[in-house]
């Protein structure tokens, strides 16, 4: 299953995503953010879509959809949005929908990766 993964101001929440980068058994991970979250590094390959996260929603919505156009092969995805306000979450659960994509929640927990 393929990773995609929202990264957005605050590195004290880029640990959960870390986690499961590290934890999960991934065949791609896709980290979206903004500038500030280039800065995000990790010992396992990773696929970095930069946004503009100030967009208005449906501005948001459609730059990710044009964005990750392409990108997912599998039919669902692992999802993780424990980083991100609630504007980005709908925007880029909305795009992957419109995709169309399947979407599971994914986090790390004390018990390894969970799907929610």
């Amino acid at each position: 299953m393929e990773l995609v993964a929202l990264l957005s101001s605050g590195k004290g929440t880029w640990a959960q995503v870390s986690g499961l980068m590290k934890f999960g058994e991934w065949e791609k991970i896709i980290i979206i953010g903004d500038e500030f979250a280039k800065q995000f590094t990790h010992e396992k390959p990773f696929e970095f879509i930069k946004v503009d996260l100030s967009q208005r929603i449906k501005e948001l919505r459609d730059d990710l959809s044009k964005k990750l156009q392409g990108k997912i092969k599998s039919m669902e995805v692992a999802l993780s949005i424990a980083s991100g306000d609630g504007k980005e979450h709908m925007a880029l659960v909305s795009a992957l929908i419109n995709l169309p994509v399947g979407v599971r929640f994914a986090a790390l927990t004390k018990e390894g990766v969970i799907d929610l």
